[in-house]
């Protein structure tokens, strides 16, 4: 378990933060930046969670996993190959977590209604929460496959943030009444 007993430490002042092993990293690094974007869409979850509590016991379960599925994430990010320490066991991402999300994705899919068009983001507060953060996801997943391209990243962390964000999708279109109330694009409408 993680302990924190001082939250500033005055080490990040010049600019740098450490992963974890110890080595430190420019704050604007791909792994430190894509660090940053888990955690903000783990924030945005955290939002949506405000309304699932109430409206859909079912989402606020997936998204309670999921909340601890991105400090996972965060870690296995966090934690490069290299920078192991002998005789230290990394936590990593697993298969076992991108087959869950692919089995909510199913199963809240199997409710909703037929898509005809784009869908525009919003509809009901939770949906639109769920959408914000689905781009947020979205934008995790870019930063990772930038890193990806330049150092070496798992790619169950790749899979895993591409399914979070269809699972979100879904998950938005279940709040919006399984569909019936989603807010679809009209192309050229306001022409």
């Amino acid at each position: 378990m993680v302990k924190l007993n001082k939250i500033y430490t005055r080490t990040g002042d010049d600019g740098t933060t450490g992963l974890v092993g110890g080595a430190r990293r420019r704050k604007d690094d791909l792994r430190i930046a894509a660090c940053g974007d888990i955690d903000e869409a783990n924030a945005a979850v955290g939002l949506a969670r405000l309304y699932t509590a109430l409206i859909s016991p079912e989402i606020d379960n997936i998204l309670c996993r999921v909340q601890n599925d991105l400090f996972d994430l965060g870690a296995d990010i966090a934690t490069p190959q290299h920078d192991c320490a002998s005789g230290y066991e990394p936590l990593r991402m697993i298969d076992r977590q991108v087959e869950r999300l692919e089995q909510e994705i199913d199963r809240l899919n199997a409710q909703l209604q037929p898509l005809n068009s784009f869908i525009l983001p919003g509809g009901s507060p939770l949906a639109a929460h769920l959408h914000m953060a689905r781009t947020i996801v979205r934008r995790a997943e870019r930063t990772m496959v930038a890193l990806a391209a330049q150092q070496q990243i798992s790619a169950v962390c790749l899979h895993y943030i591409n399914r979070l964000s269809d699972l979100l999708f879904v998950a938005a279109r279940s709040a919006n009444h399984d569909g019936r109330d989603d807010v679809l694009w009209v192309p050229g409408q306001t022409r």
